[in-house]
C-alpha cells in the first residue's frame, strides 16, 4: 500500500512532516510505502541515505500556501505537493493522500479531482470526541459544510455510521441529533426535519436528541450536527486543552483532546481516501495522520460505502 503526505503543508514545513516521516519510520507497518510530495532536493537533504531507500520522493517544488486563495492556487500551482499528491491519487498510483496544508485546497482536490460517491450530496469531516470513560464518539460535520440541509444530515449519519463500524470496529454505532433539546420537537426547521429522517431510516441506530451536556458522556458513538456547530465544539475543545497547558494543569481526560492524538481528520464522501491535518501539526500529529490514512485505507472503507448493500 502506498500513502502519499503532503511535506509542503503546514505551519512548519518542511521540518514538522519530514521529522514526522521520520518518527513513522521507527515502527512503520510493513505493508506501507511512504512517498512524499515536496521539493525533491530539499527532501533529500533532511534524509540520511539508508532513510531515503525507505520512502519515494515526487518532485513539487511549488507550495499552496495557507494564504493562497484555495480555488485559484490549484489551478495556478499545478506543480504544489497538494495538486500533484492529488494527481497521483486519482491515478490510483498512491491509495491514500494526507496534508496539514491549505484545507481549502485540499477540498477542491476532494471534489474537483476526486469526487463525491455517487448519490451523495455533499461530503463531511469527521473528528472524535473523547468521553470521560476512556471511550469516544465521532461528531460531523466538523466545518466542511456550515450550512446543512436535513437530508445531508442524514448522509453524514450514514457516512460517519460507517466509519464507525469499519474503522473502530462498532456493528451498529448509535447515532444522536445534536440540539438545543432531548425532545423530537425541539430545535429549528433543519434539525426537526433531521429527526424524522433519522428516526425513520432503518440503516440508521438513531437513538434521538443529545444535548451540549451530553457531548463527553458515554450515550451515542455518532453525533450528527452541522459543520458551523460541530467546528465550534471541537475548537472549544481545543480550547480548554491550551488553557490547560497554559495553567500547567495535567488531566489524563484532557489529554485526549491534543489534536497529535489522533493526527487529522478524514473527508468522508468521497471516492478515495483523502485525509486533512492540523496546519499546525507536530511531527507526533504528522506521524498519526499518516497512520490514520493507512488504516482507512485498509479498512477497504471507500469500497465498503459503494457496495449496493451497505448504499446510502
Amino acid at each position: 500500500m502506498k500513502v502519499g503526505i503532503d511535506i509542503w503543508g503546514g505551519d512548519y514545513v518542511p521540518k514538522n512532516p519530514i521529522e514526522g516521516v521520520k518518527l513513522l519510520m521507527n515502527d512503520k507497518p510493513s505493508d506501507l510505502e511512504l512517498v512524499l510530495f515536496g521539493n525533491k532536493k530539499i527532501i533529500e537533504e533532511n534524509f540520511r541515505s539508508h532513510e531515503l531507500k525507505q520512502i519515494e520522493i515526487i518532485d513539487a517544488p511549488e507550495v499552496i500556501t495557507m494564504e493562497d486563495t484555495p480555488a485559484n492556487a490549484f489551478t495556478q500551482k499545478q506543480n504544489s505537493s497538494i495538486v500533484q499528491g492529488f494527481k497521483y491519487l486519482q491515478a490510483d498510483y498512491i491509495q491514500g493522500f494526507c496534508s496539514a496544508g491549505n484545507t481549502g485546497a485540499m477540498l477542491v482536490g476532494a471534489m474537483q479531482i476526486i469526487k463525491v460517491i455517487d448519490g451523495i450530496i455533499r461530503p463531511c469531516i469527521a473528528s472524535f470526541i473523547p468521553h470521560e470513560n476512556n471511550s469516544f464518539s465521532l461528531i460531523a460535520d466538523v466545518g466542511l459544510n456550515p450550512d446543512a440541509k436535513p437530508e445531508m444530515l442524514l448522509q453524514y449519519a450514514h457516512l460517519t455510521s460507517k466509519y464507525f463500524k469499519y474503522i473502530v470496529g462498532v456493528e451498529k454505532p448509535r447515532v444522536a441529533l445534536l440540539n438545543i433539546g432531548s425532545e423530537p420537537e425541539k430545535g429549528n426547521s433543519v434539525t426537526k426535519i433531521a429527526y424524522d429522517l433519522l428516526k425513520n431510516d432503518p440503516k440508521i441506530n438513531f437513538i434521538g436528541n443529545i444535548e451540549g451536556y451530553d457531548i463527553f458522556s458515554n450515550i451515542c458513538d455518532v453525533i450528527i450536527c452541522d459543520g458551523f456547530t460541530g467546528n465550534v465544539i471541537l475548537k472549544l475543545g481545543e480550547g480548554f486543552y491550551k488553557m490547560l497547558k497554559r495553567r500547567n494543569m495535567v488531566d489524563s481526560y484532557f489529554e485526549k483532546f491534543n489534536f497529535e492524538y489522533y493526527g487529522g481528520t478524514p473527508i468522508l464522501g468521497i471516492n478515495k481516501v483523502v485525509v486533512v491535518g492540523h496546519g499546525a501539526s507536530t511531527p507526533l500529529a504528522i506521524k498519526n495522520m499518516i497512520l490514520l490514512t493507512y488504516n482507512i485505507v485498509k479498512s477497504n472503507l471507500i469500497e465498503h460505502l459503494k457496495t449496493k448493500e451497505n448504499a446510502i
